[in-house]
């Protein structure tokens, strides 16, 4: 398999799992995460923990960052980012993650159209919903919320992750064979 055919198979991978993992067990922010874990293998748990409450929105009431956005936004912090034992960050570290982070918001805007999920939800649905009502709920499954709607958009934000995880450098590209 060549690079490219090697970085094409993972792009579809991540695409396929936040789908499905968004589609059976759902929380956007975890499901989109878990999939650029597993297709990247670099999986840390306090991380995939504290993206919980991202999910819908921000506890389900789409009021802020998409879930597929926060989650990016972590796992590019997790890569590079200021840590605590180098709170003071001579090498000013935040300030180049800023600008990873500039970047990657520019392209998943590219790609959705916002970072907002009540935006995104307009988008997709016609109309934004209050996921945490159980009536605007039921409204929003009917609609197909975890049937192709929030499952594309939790693809397609896995994918964009991925993609820019690779195209930044920000881990090395698991060998061919090793990805399943």
């Amino acid at each position: 398999m060549t690079r490219d055919e090697h970085i094409k198979f993972l792009l579809e991978k991540a695409y396929k799992l936040g789908f499905e993992y968004e589609r059976d067990l759902r929380g956007c922010s975890q499901c989109a995460l878990a999939a650029v874990y597993d297709t990247l293998d670099i999986w840390d748990e306090r991380v995939f923990k504290s993206s919980t409450g991202f999910a819908g929105g921000g506890g389900l009431t789409g009021m802020s960052v998409c879930g597929g956005y926060a989650a990016g936004v972590m796992v590019i912090s997790q890569l590079y980012g200021r840590e605590r034992s180098n709170f003071s960050d001579p090498e000013r570290l935040r300030f180049k993650n800023f600008k990873l982070v500039e970047r990657f918001t520019k392209q998943f805007i590219d790609e959705l159209h916002s970072i907002i999920c009540r935006d995104i939800h307009a988008q997709i649905f016609d109309r934004p919903y209050f996921i945490a009502d159980s009536d605007e709920y039921r409204k929003f499954e009917e609609a197909g919320g975890h049937v192709d709607k929030c499952t594309g958009v939790v693809g397609k934000a896995s994918k964009v992750i991925v993609k820019f995880i690779l195209d930044e450098g920000l881990v090395k590209l698991p060998l061919p064979g090793h990805e399943e």
